[in-house]
């Protein structure tokens, strides 16, 4: 009885009623749950993880140390509520050194957050009403779209394909959809497909933005992750990006710190207020020894140049590889992902109908875990996030991975 009493009261935002009944199994649910039948099925096959959004390395050891010193320290043990000032002075370091962005103040330009997901849900509060529209891109993180239609909001999702370089084209945006949206996300470099976006484009936004009087929020929890010749590049850089434009960033994959929960928001100085706003009625900060070991951890640039330094080169192995098996992919410019286009069909004449076809068979029977984006076009991701010991292990592994794609042959769509 108990259970059907609260199965009436739960809110139509979540599914009322039918809540959890035939709502089908979350993405990264149905491949947890492949990959542990293929390690009982096949107990001595190495199963290669390529699934996982999250660095390999432990955080540095330096922050390590400065987060086991803070906190004992008793004057740490309170309530932080919208951050510590001394990580406000830090990150606007931070953003100056890394983005050049040199004009936040730490008292009206930035708040901090317990990670960047937080922040994408909270910042919809501030601003959306039932039917104001968020602008979103497919594929993509849906966190900002959820919470949009938590509160009555509507979604526009703009797709994200090759031929416009994975970035979105706003003038397929009706005028009624203009002049309703609010929020206009955006992601680079992008999960999932890698792509970093140019000055140029970000300019575009930003005018885009200004006329049609809507807010940017940039999601750059990848910032500060590229390589060959690229330089990090924030929308905040951009001129007149300090009237329509939030930047969220987050230490979790620049700093090796996924799990520590620490980020922040930065930009327009009435938007950061009204996120604050919010933040100061949902959570009472992150612990503070967090935020003395970000101080260290932005102090430490060496940490995410041998981040980039490591995902580069396995970058470089994975794309040799995955073109000898087939795949027509290039190596990406940012990120620790690279989006491949799904085969069709094998050799032997099993096919697939999408990209989670193809996963679900690489997990079972190659014992290699990709994530499917079937949004845009049928898609695997490939993380370099791999667990290897050293770099002869890492060649050593994606050697392993071309053996094993290449052993059944791959038949692509022409073109």
């Amino acid at each position: 009885m108990t259970g059907l009493l609260v199965r009436r009261l739960l809110a139509h935002r979540i599914g009322g009623p039918q809540f959890g009944i035939d709502s089908g199994s979350y993405k990264f649910a149905k491949i947890k749950a492949a990959v542990e039948a293929a390690k009982r099925s096949r107990p001595g096959v190495e199963l290669i993880d390529m699934g996982v959004g999250e660095p390999d390395q432990m955080a540095d050891p330096a922050v390590v140390a400065e987060l086991a010193a803070q906190a004992a320290r008793p004057e740490n043990r309170f309530y932080a509520d919208n951050g510590i000032f001394p990580f406000r002075e830090a990150a606007c370091r931070y953003m100056a050194e890394t983005y050049g962005v040199d004009w936040l103040d730490p008292a009206k330009h930035l708040c901090p957050s317990i990670g960047s997901k937080p922040a994408l849900a909270m910042i919809p509060l501030a601003f959306i009403n039932p039917g104001d529209i968020t602008i979103t891109t497919t594929p993509g993180y849906p966190v900002l779209a959820t919470h949009t239609k938590y509160l009555g909001g509507e979604v526009v999702e703009l797709p994200l394909v090759p031929e416009n370089s994975f970035l979105p084209d706003l003038e397929r945006l009706t005028p009624e959809e203009r002049r309703r949206a609010k929020l206009l996300y955006l992601n680079y470099p992008n999960n999932p497909t890698g792509a970093v976006a140019s000055r140029e484009f970000f300019a575009q936004v930003v005018d885009f933005a200004r006329r049609h009087q809507i807010l940017v929020v940039h999601d750059a929890a990848y910032g500060a992750l590229v390589f060959d010749g690229e330089k990090p590049l924030s929308i905040l850089t951009i001129p007149g990006a300090d009237e329509v434009c939030l930047e969220v960033h987050s230490l979790s994959k620049a700093f090796n710190m996924t799990g520590w929960r620490l980020g922040w928001v930065c930009g327009n100085e009435l938007a950061v207020r009204a996120f604050a706003e919010v933040k100061d009625n949902t959570d009472s900060g992150q612990f503070r020894a967090i935020q003395w070991a970000g101080i260290q951890a932005m102090a430490r640039p060496e940490i995410t140049r041998a981040a980039c330094e490591r995902y580069s080169r396995r970058f470089d192995l994975l794309t040799a590889a995955l073109r000898a098996a087939g795949f027509p992919v290039t190596k990406p410019r940012g990120s620790f992902y690279l989006y491949a286009p799904a085969p069709v069909a094998t050799a032997d004449g099993r096919r697939f109908a999408s990209a989670e076809e193809f996963s679900q068979w690489l997990i079972s029977e190659k014992l290699i875990a990709t994530v499917p984006w079937d949004e845009a076009g049928a898609y695997v991701r490939f993380s370099v996030t791999f667990e290897a010991a050293d770099e002869a292990d890492e060649q050593r592994i994606i050697a392993e991975v071309q053996r094993r794609l290449t052993s059944t042959g791959l038949v692509f769509r022409a073109g």
